[in-house]
């Protein structure tokens, strides 16, 4: 087999994988709860993080930010939104995060502790910009969507820390991305060595 021929195969089968891994992480999305302490009800945990995380790792960074922008176009055509689209771009740029600091830390050098390591910087990246992004434009853009006022009351009604945007991040975005995120990254932890082979050239 020559060396076009193999170049084919192999990005026939990475798009194969690429495919399989953002239907996944679409139906994950639909298994979603609210953690009602610490976050307004539509900010919903899920761990649909996984299938990016397990494609970034095995197939590298670019490949996890191609799967979770797959994920949420399906989300589009498929489930709909109900925050015009702001959700799933807030989703998108958190979970691409994720996933490409992860895997760019862990794909240097595959062990288990290095795992651990690029994981919880991961998660750490991934939670700053989830608040850098919702205090400049996802929470301004859903405000277009529902008063932002409204968004401010339902914060406060799980803690009267909340009177504010700025407030909102701390005591709700920070906590339940932190939360999110090393949720995701324990599942990940637990299953990567028995399907990574699946995923892998």
């Amino acid at each position: 087999m020559n060396k076009v021929n193999v170049r084919t195969c192999s990005r026939t089968r990475n798009i194969t994988k690429v495919s399989m891994l953002s239907v996944i992480a679409f139906i994950l999305m639909y298994f979603q709860f609210p953690l009602a302490f610490v976050a307004p009800s539509f900010m919903q945990l899920d761990i649909s993080d996984l299938p990016v995380l397990m494609g970034a790792f095995t197939l590298g960074p670019v490949y996890g930010i191609i799967i979770a922008f797959c994920k949420n176009i399906l989300v589009l055509l498929l489930k709909g939104t109900m925050t015009a689209g702001v959700g799933e771009l807030s989703n998108f740029i958190i979970s691409a995060t994720f996933a490409f600091v992860s895997s760019l830390i862990y794909n240097k050098k595959k062990t288990y502790k290095r795992a651990i390591i690029s994981l919880s910087v991961g998660v750490l990246a991934m939670t700053a910009l989830a608040m850098l992004s919702n205090y400049f434009v996802v929470f301004p853009l859903y405000g277009k969507v529902m008063p932002m006022d409204a968004i401010i009351a339902m914060g406060n009604a799980i803690t009267p820390r909340i009177n504010d945007l700025f407030s909102m991040m701390i005591y709700s975005v920070l906590p339940f991305n932190l939360i999110k995120g090393f949720t995701t990254s324990a599942v990940m932890m637990l299953v990567y060595k028995r399907v990574s082979p699946l995923f892998k050239n």
